[in-house]
């Protein structure tokens, strides 16, 4: 017998007598638990190597994907989500052919402005690879009232256009107005504005994404994300409330299909607008 035959550095020897942790997909529904904080969620996404959790009271949390976490009384670890395999050509999340390998094209001399914050989160969340892949930049006003003078500095010619999409741009309303008199300070064929009914972006997620019937009615002379948070019994205090709840409500937008029509063609008409330059 060769007293020096067995290796004891063999194989995975660091694991000897500790039991396998297992290695769990992050699909979307699944049910974890942090065992330090005792935080239960099921996940509602997964972004940048964060899984977002959302417990039984609405609250979403983002945590690392890795070790960590209990499912079913044992230790796991997420990973990426499942992935089905493509069958035909990819499409993108706006619904658009996928392009395989394309690097983002060089910025164009054209731009796609919006409202806040919000509403550039939310196009570039479904329309993101349709604008890499034709250059096409999104900035965001902080509101429409400064749309006059953000268009006097950035002087738009009809090689250099601005597409602009306006919250509530319905006739009567001051959105509109402000419109109007922006368009007589530009040259013809430069800036094209177009808008949505919603008093704010976040109506134009569906509201059976977030498990409601339909938005609720604010009145006017509230601030409107805050009276829409005290009706639904979510926190409203702060801003961070605020951030809070577009983050949760952004989770939930998966495609093209979670946005109501009224949003989706005049986002694809100021596409088409700033590419034809």
């Amino acid at each position: 017998m060769d007293r020096y035959g067995n290796d004891v550095l063999a194989g995975d020897w660091r694991s000897a007598g500790r039991a396998s942790v297992a290695r769990v997909p992050a699909d979307p529904g699944l049910v974890v638990e942090l065992p330090d904080s005792g935080f239960v969620g099921a996940v509602v996404g997964v972004e940048v190597g964060n899984v977002h959790l959302e417990d039984r009271h609405g609250r979403v949390r983002a945590f690392p994907l890795g070790p960590g976490f209990v499912i079913d009384g044992a230790p796991a670890t997420l990973i990426e989500p499942t992935v089905a395999a493509p069958t035909g050509r990819a499409r993108s999340l706006s619904g658009s052919f996928h392009v395989a390998d394309q690097r983002a094209r060089t910025a164009r001399a054209s731009r796609l402005w919006v409202e806040g914050r919000h509403d550039a989160e939310l196009v570039e969340k479904v329309w993101g690879h349709d604008l890499r892949v034709e250059g096409v930049v999104v900035e965001y006003l902080e509101g429409v009232d400064h749309l006059a003078d953000r268009l006097a500095s950035f002087a738009p010619t009809p090689a250099r256009r601005v597409g602009v999409l306006v919250d509530h741009l319905v006739d009567g309303s001051k959105e509109a107005r402000i419109a109007a008199a922006a368009l007589t300070t530009v040259p013809h064929g430069s800036v094209h504005i177009v808008g949505h009914p919603f008093v704010d972006i976040w109506q134009a997620v569906k509201p059976a994404r977030l498990g409601i019937e339909g938005w609720p009615e604010v009145p006017r002379h509230l601030e409107w994300k805050r009276g829409v948070l005290a009706e639904l019994g979510l926190p409203h205090d702060d801003q961070a409330d605020i951030a809070h709840a577009w983050q949760r409500i952004l989770s939930r937008v998966r495609s093209f299909h979670d946005l109501e029509p009224a949003l989706l063609g005049p986002v694809e008409e100021l596409i088409d607008f700033v590419t034809e330059a």
